[in-house]
């Protein structure tokens, strides 16, 4: 499997080209390919329901670094920001379908950790700070609006939700219909005040390990 390395100050993500949300860090290029390799059988679990033919992988020497890109302030925050070389390539229909079945199934990995958090008290600790589950919810949604305004996509003026469960529904919607449409060159490429937009290959990576990332955080603080 082909994989790229974010070289941070302090932080490196190793991340699969083909396999958007698989990405781990560490604190060197060996402990992050091996943080990757930890967590395929999670990542398989959680795409499952797309039928991709995932396999995880027997040990480290099936993954093959074929890029190594500097990082930045992001990536030693904790994000893997910078785009491979691959995102730049134009994301076809049927890339595009592939990548929307991914995104559906990281929903429902992602609604179904929720689920099994809710009445519980999750962990404090390093693993995700302090912040109780209706916070993250929040910053999820709002994180899932945020990037879909990256990619020129736009969400209807609705009422703000009093509950960030009722927010999700749209802005998947939302997602469903700008990711094809962005595909298609049908979106500006850049925004209004000027700023590159977000390629949609990179639009998908970012957004399923974001919703990876909090997914396990929420399995692991809840258990």
């Amino acid at each position: 499997m082909d994989v790229y390395l974010e070289m941070g100050k302090k932080r490196v993500f190793a991340a699969a080209l083909g396999w958007p949300g698989w990405s781990r860090s560490g604190k060197d290029e060996h402990a992050a390919l091996q943080t990757l390799l930890d967590y395929a059988p999670r990542y398989a679990q959680a795409i499952e329901a797309a039928h991709l033919g995932f396999q995880p992988p027997a040990d480290a020497s099936a993954l093959k670094v074929v890029e190594r890109l500097p990082g930045n302030v992001g990536t030693d925050f904790g994000a893997p920001s910078v785009a491979p070389a691959a995102d730049s390539a134009p994301l076809g229909e049927s890339d595009a379908q592939r990548s929307l079945a991914l995104l559906e199934a990281i929903w429902q990995a992602f609604d179904a950790a929720v689920r099994r958090a809710e009445g519980k008290e999750l962990r404090k600790g390093s693993r995700g700070g302090g912040r109780d589950l209706e916070k993250m919810l929040w910053h999820v949604l709002e994180s899932e609006e945020a990037y879909l305004r990256q990619i020129g996509g736009k969400l209807e003026k609705l009422q703000k939700p009093t509950d960030p469960r009722q927010g999700f529904a749209a802005v998947r919607q939302a997602i469903r219909q700008a990711l094809p449409a962005a595909a298609r060159g049908e979106l500006p490429q850049m925004g209004p005040r000027g700023g590159q937009r977000w390629r949609p290959r990179f639009f998908v990576r970012y957004a399923a390990w974001h919703l990876l990332d909090h997914a396990w955080e929420i399995e692991d603080r809840a258990q």
